[in-house]
């Protein structure tokens, strides 16, 4: 068990998207981003299967079948699409629903700074978008979430940092259409 090098990684990480949620005007989100991975569950799961280069997730995954700490997480945390999914009336069947703004928002400096934790100097504005492109994830988000999400990552990739937390503040947060 790696308790501290666990704790120095997820504080690191909530530091950065919390600096990056206070340049979006999103200051109460930045304060309380990932709260719960403080919990004993998230915690020393995460403790457990830290390795440092990847989310301590998947290793739990792997060795388990599933992510005890990853299910709790991801039904605490809005700016995580898995936690926008619903019964749809006609179909009766869960499906995913599209991500509000303000959590689209958090989610990407939510992506960037994980990129930044794990990759580290290997870190590039295009980090994000190709992590998301080559995950499966994207297949399962709502299809205007994932729309939103691919237009945001690629201006960061394309004008950096400033530039994307300028346009989520400006056009994303005001309600503003920005990737139709």
């Amino acid at each position: 068990m790696k308790p501290w090098q666990h704790f120095r990684t997820i504080t690191a990480h909530r530091l950065c998207v919390m600096w990056g949620c206070f340049r979006m005007g999103l200051v109460w989100q930045g304060l309380t981003h990932d709260l719960s991975k403080y919990s004993p569950v998230e915690f020393w799961n995460g403790a457990r299967y830290y390795q440092g280069v990847r989310s301590p997730n998947a290793a739990e995954r792997e060795d388990k079948g599933f992510s005890e700490a990853w299910m709790h997480h991801k039904g605490r945390n809005r700016h995580h699409y898995e936690y926008w999914t619903d019964m749809d009336m006609t179909t009766r069947t869960y499906q995913p629903v599209p991500v509000p703004r303000k959590y689209l928002a958090e989610m990407v400096a939510d992506r960037i700074a994980a990129c930044k934790i794990y990759e580290g100097r290997n870190f590039d504005l295009g980090s994000p978008l190709r992590y998301l492109m080559k995950s499966r994830e994207k297949d399962l988000m709502h299809p205007q979430t994932k729309r939103e999400l691919e237009v945001l990552l690629t201006l960061l990739k394309e004008q950096g940092e400033a530039a994307v937390y300028r346009h989520i503040r400006q056009v994303v947060l005001k309600g503003k259409p920005f990737a139709e």
